[in-house]
C-alpha cells in the first residue's frame, strides 16, 4: 500500500493552522487537511472525512510540504483556455487601427473593423482595450506658431506668479456673441427619476458682448455688456477700468491678438494712459489669459440651459452672476512654470515635424 508523505508541524505552524477559521472557506478546508495529516491519517482517511477526493486531499499535502503555510492561500496558476486569436492576429488589428483607415470612413468601428479581418466585435473591443486604443475619440491640440512665443509667454507667467509692486495684473477679454435663447416649449423640472427636460429647437432674441476683466490677485470681475465688439466698444472699456481702479496703481492688461486691442485709436489712447500696459499672449494661445476660465464658468452655471425673453434679460443675469461672484471671489491660481510649458511646446513641435517628414 502507499504510504503518503508524513507532515510534522512546528508549534508556530500549528497555531497558524489552527486558527485560520477567520479566512476564505477553501483555506480552512486545506488547513484542515494538514492537520488531520499531521496527525497520521492517510489520504483515503482524510478524503472519507471531508467528502472529498483522495486526489485532492495528497495535492494539498505535497503542496504544504514544498511550500508552507503560505502555499495554502494561493491557488496554482492555470493556463487557462488556448487563445483562439493569435498574436499576428492582434497585431494587425492594432496596426490597422493606427495606420490606416477604412474605404468609407475616417476612423474604424469595431463593426468595421470585425469585418475587415474575419473576429467578433467582442473580440476587437477587447484588443483595443488592452493596448488603449479608442479610435471613436480626437482630442484637439493647437501650437503657437508665434515666433517670439518665448518672450510672451515668460512676461505673462512672470506676472502670474511675481506680480509688480504698486500695480494690479488685469485679464481682460471680451465674450461675444452671447445669444439671448428662448425656448419655443417650456420644460420639465428635474424631479426623482426624471432629468429636467429642455427643448432643441430655440427663439434668438439678439445677441450680446460682455468686455470682462479678471483681476489675478483676487479674483474679482469687472464687467461690461455691449451689443457689439468694436475698437469703439473696447475703449469704453478701458476708460471703465480707469476711472474704476484706484488711480496711484499700475494697470497690467493681458490680453489677446485681436485685431480691436491692437487698433491704432486704441493704441493712442494708451499712450496718453501711461499707466495701462498692454501684454498680449502668443497667437492661438489664449488659454494663458485667466479670464477665459471665468467664461467658462459662466457659460456652464448661467447662460448654457438660461431661457432669456429679450436681450436685457440676458445682460441683467450676466450682471447679477458676476455680482455674486463678486461677493467671495476666488483667484485662479496659476502654477505652471514657463520652462515646463516651453519644453511641452518644443516636444509638440518635433512630433510634428517627424510626423510630416514620416
Amino acid at each position: 500500500m502507499r504510504i503518503a508523505p508524513v507532515i510534522t508541524l512546528s508549534p508556530e505552524e500549528r497555531t497558524v493552522l489552527e486558527w485560520s477559521r477567520s479566512l476564505a472557506v477553501r483555506v480552512v478546508e486545506r488547513a484542515r487537511i494538514v492537520l488531520w495529516a499531521a496527525a497520521g491519517q492517510q489520504d483515503k482517511e482524510i478524503a472519507a472525512r471531508m467528502a472529498t477526493t483522495p486526489k485532492k486531499v495528497s495535492r494539498w499535502r505535497k503542496r504544504f510540504l514544498a511550500l508552507g503555510v503560505a502555499g495554502l492561500e494561493k491557488d496554482a496558476p492555470r493556463p487557462g483556455r488556448k487563445p483562439k486569436i493569435g498574436t499576428r492576429l492582434r497585431q494587425r488589428v492594432v496596426t490597422m487601427t493606427t495606420r490606416q483607415q477604412p474605404t468609407n470612413a475616417t476612423h474604424w468601428s469595431t463593426r468595421t473593423m470585425a469585418a475587415a479581418v474575419g473576429i467578433s466585435e467582442a473580440s476587437v473591443r477587447r484588443i483595443w482595450r488592452a493596448h488603449g486604443l479608442k479610435p471613436h475619440r480626437v482630442e484637439t491640440f493647437k501650437i503657437s506658431n508665434d515666433p517670439a512665443v518665448a518672450e510672451k509667454l515668460e512676461d505673462i507667467v512672470g506676472l502670474y506668479l511675481n506680480p509688480p509692486e504698486h500695480a494690479l495684473v488685469l485679464c481682460v477679454d471680451e465674450k461675444s456673441q452671447i445669444q439671448a435663447l428662448d425656448r419655443t416649449q417650456p420644460g420639465l423640472p428635474l424631479k426623482r427619476g426624471r432629468d429636467a427636460t429642455m427643448t432643441h429647437d430655440y427663439k434668438r432674441n439678439g445677441t450680446a458682448t460682455l468686455f470682462a476683466a479678471l483681476n489675478a490677485a483676487n479674483g474679482e470681475v469687472y464687467g461690461l455688456c455691449q451689443e457689439r465688439h468694436r475698437h469703439q466698444e473696447w475703449l469704453k472699456f478701458l476708460r471703465l477700468l480707469d476711472q474704476t481702479m484706484p488711480v496711484h496703481l499700475a494697470l497690467h492688461l493681458i490680453g489677446d491678438n485681436y485685431a480691436t486691442h491692437k487698433h491704432a485709436k486704441v493704441q493712442r489712447w494708451l499712450e496718453r494712459h501711461p499707466r495701462f500696459h498692454m501684454h498680449f499672449t502668443p497667437t492661438s494661445a489664449s488659454w494663458l489669459n485667466m479670464v477665459e476660465r471665468f467664461f467658462r464658468d459662466l457659460t456652464q452655471n448661467r447662460l448654457r440651459r438660461g431661457v432669456f425673453h429679450d436681450l436685457e434679460e440676458l445682460i441683467m443675469a450676466i450682471g447679477t452672476y458676476i455680482d455674486r461672484h463678486n461677493e467671495s471671489p476666488k483667484p485662479f491660481i496659476w502654477t505652471a512654470r514657463a520652462t515646463d510649458i516651453l519644453e511641452k511646446v518644443k516636444r509638440a513641435r518635433r512630433t510634428l515635424n517627424k510626423r510630416q517628414s514620416a
